[in-house]
């Protein structure tokens, strides 16, 4: 059903739409979130989207971002749009960037992670590197700015498998910060002594999520056939996680 919850709107044509979505926000109703997802503030705002009679109905839903993950998401008006830009997602060709702070300090500035990511056979919703089981996943990180006991850092997708960034940084002992999932609200690097541990404890209560945001997103266009870029701005949780870290307090 519509409803009437406010959406950060960066681009908007006859075909699609780009949104920045808040953290906290679920792309689309499913089991246990049936309102105040992304897909109830797109009805609201336009009668056009793809695949709006469909079940499940996912209208417009081009693909997705975690709940607790910020950033920007590509919206189709119409079948044919959903399916030009399906296929860009499918053959890799989109540009995406995301954003993350990680723990510790990364001895290579530049590289890829490359491993399968399966469920876990003690909890389907969380997932983990395997060598044995579940699909090819690969990962391209580098160093943006380093702080005393964590690093800026911004991330490419080659695939796009659930929950893969925050997988494959909790696989090479870097978790995202504040990440309650994957290992990201424990102290991982740093002193254990008290004082510091009031500090750290005070910045995973000003980041209350895993500090990952889809930052740009680029495609081509399915009517002009030019290419988009489309870039947007941090949230302000993470831009006051990172003014703490980089004033050191």
């Amino acid at each position: 059903e519509a409803e009437d919850i406010p959406l950060n709107i960066i681009y908007e044509d006859d075909y699609l739409l780009v949104v920045n979505k808040p953290a906290g926000m679920v792309a689309h109703p499913s089991l246990g979130n049936y309102s105040g997802t992304l897909v109830n503030a797109l009805l609201h705002h336009t009668k056009k989207l793809s695949g709006l009679n469909e079940e499940p109905a996912r209208p417009g839903i081009v693909h997705r971002i975690d709940k607790e993950t910020s950033g920007l998401l590509l919206i189709a008006k119409d079948v044919w749009t959903h399916a030009y830009l399906a296929k860009q997602f499918a053959n890799h060709t989109i540009d995406r960037e995301y954003w993350a702070v990680c723990w510790g300090l990364f001895k290579q500035k530049k590289g890829e992670i490359i491993g399968n990511i399966s469920r876990s056979p003690k909890d389907r919703k969380i997932f983990s590197v395997s060598t044995s089981e579940g699909k090819y996943a690969h990962t391209f990180y580098e160093v943006v700015e380093e702080f005393e006991f964590t690093s800026l850092i911004k991330l490419k997708l080659k695939t796009g498998r659930t929950h893969q960034i925050r997988v494959h940084m909790s696989h090479i002992k870097h978790p995202i910060f504040g990440d309650p999932t994957y290992g990201g609200r424990v102290i991982v690097y740093g002193s254990a002594l008290p004082k510091m541990k009031s500090r750290i404890d005070n910045l995973l209560e000003l980041m209350k999520r895993q500090a990952l945001h889809a930052k740009t997103l680029g495609f081509i266009h399915p009517n002009t056939k030019e290419k988009v870029f489309i870039e947007s701005e941090l949230p302000e949780d993470f831009e006051a996680l990172l003014k703490k870290l980089r004033a050191g307090n």
